[in-house]
């Protein structure tokens, strides 16, 4: 298959598949909560809900507006979007954190939920977090 045909498709396909890696992603978490022995604390849900909402933050961008074409002091819209940009990230990043944190203290601790039940939230926020990149890359304003 030719390249440019490859980058022609992107535009059709690339949402479905970034809506299937969503829905992997939340299956893993409702996976894990359902199975689980332990009642799952409502704080184990933040990471991936914080993921969902970064990934919400960051597609609220268009990708036209970060270029760097030019610089005028009086056109103070490009450093908003950037900064708007950076913190969904910083978001992103601290959902993920998170996520491993409660991945290690399920992994140690015996009364709380099982090791399960972390990995869940971290291929949560992975999947989540790959998705709204997917996501980004292949939408457009048209």
């Amino acid at each position: 298959m030719d390249h440019n045909n490859l980058l022609a498709a992107w535009p059709v396909v690339g949402p479905g598949i970034a809506g299937a890696v969503f829905g992997a992603g939340w299956w893993f978490w409702v996976d894990a909560v359902v199975c689980s022995a332990a009642t799952v604390p409502f704080i184990h849900y933040l990471p991936g809900f914080f993921a969902s909402f970064a990934a919400l933050m960051f597609n609220s961008v268009n990708r036209e507006d970060i270029g760097d074409g030019y610089y005028s002091p009086y056109d103070d819209s490009e450093w908003k979007v950037k900064l708007w940009l950076f913190i969904s990230y910083v978001v992103s990043f601290v959902s993920l954190a998170g996520a491993v944190g409660f991945l290690v203290q399920d992994a140690l601790t015996e009364t709380g939920p099982s090791a399960w039940t972390g990995t869940a939230g971290v291929l949560q926020c992975v999947c989540v977090l790959i998705s709204g990149l997917i996501y980004w890359t292949c939408h457009s304003e048209d």
